[in-house]
């Protein structure tokens, strides 16, 4: 016993201060990509053909990233010839709305707090129920992530529940499949309202790389409404802890980057 409370002591306190602190995450990780327009070659769609799930878009004269689909691979910024894509390392990537998730160059919307009535009853203590609609395991393991001491997400309040009677909202990953499609509803249909959804990583949110095939919905928003989209295949524990929090309105107060 003794043996255990010394090593205890000295491992120190290892809950990361975030969100009263900014954490910096290691430095290979890519963060939310963005395109420099005055470095792009004219009629240069190198970025576009290399892209695995065509998360850039040629907009006029211009691009746009579709942080919904992006699989932060670094495809498109080795095929570029010129640098024009780059990766920011800014962990910040939540947002309220799908059309919130197009970007271009470095301009960002991330996203709001929930509306005054469902604040004030989820604001403090919120319940969530996990839903793998059919997703690789990737996202999943981030999320059990922020369960560890690290992150500590207990210490906002939030826990995952085992039934969806008892909770708050469902957070949603994979692309659901179609043998997750009624299940998924079921879900849905079995939290109390007022509930929300939130979806977790390009596939929840369209797709991922399997956009587009007939086993797939492309996302959590063809079956059902969600409230939150947290980009990233998958995304880091900070980018869905800010999300989270961003829903909760407890970084109302940081300006956006």
């Amino acid at each position: 016993m003794i043996k255990s409370l010394l090593a205890r002591w000295r491992q120190g306190y290892r809950t990361v201060p975030f969100p009263s602190e900014e954490i910096k995450p290691l430095d290979r990780f890519r963060g939310r990509p963005y395109l420099d327009p005055g470095l792009c070659p004219e009629n240069c769609r190198i970025c576009v053909e290399a892209c695995p799930t065509g998360a850039i878009q040629p907009i006029g004269n211009h691009f746009q990233i579709d942080l919904g689909r992006c699989l932060f691979c670094p495809d498109c910024q080795e095929a570029c010839p010129a640098g024009a894509v780059k990766y920011s390392g800014d962990y910040r990537l939540a947002a309220s709305r799908r059309e919130d998730l197009f970007v271009r160059e470095a301009e960002v919307q991330l996203a709001g707090a929930l509306e005054k009535k469902r604040k004030k009853l989820f604001g403090r203590s919120l319940k969530l129920r996990q839903v793998s609609a059919g997703g690789c395991n990737g996202c999943e393991a981030d999320i059990n992530v922020l369960q560890t001491i690290v992150f500590d997400l207990g210490r906002f309040g939030i826990q995952f529940v085992a039934s969806p009677r008892h909770a708050d909202g469902l957070l949603v990953t994979g692309p659901v499949t179609g043998n997750m499609s009624l299940a998924l509803r079921k879900t849905y249909d079995a939290v109390p309202t007022p509930k929300f959804v939130i979806a977790v990583g390009a596939c929840a949110i369209s797709g991922g790389p399997y956009i587009g095939q007939a086993e797939v919905q492309n996302g959590v928003n063809s079956e059902l409404p969600v409230d939150l989209f947290i980009p990233g295949c998958p995304p880091h524990p900070l980018t869905i802890l800010d999300g989270l929090l961003r829903l909760l309105g407890r970084l109302e107060s940081r300006p956006n980057p």
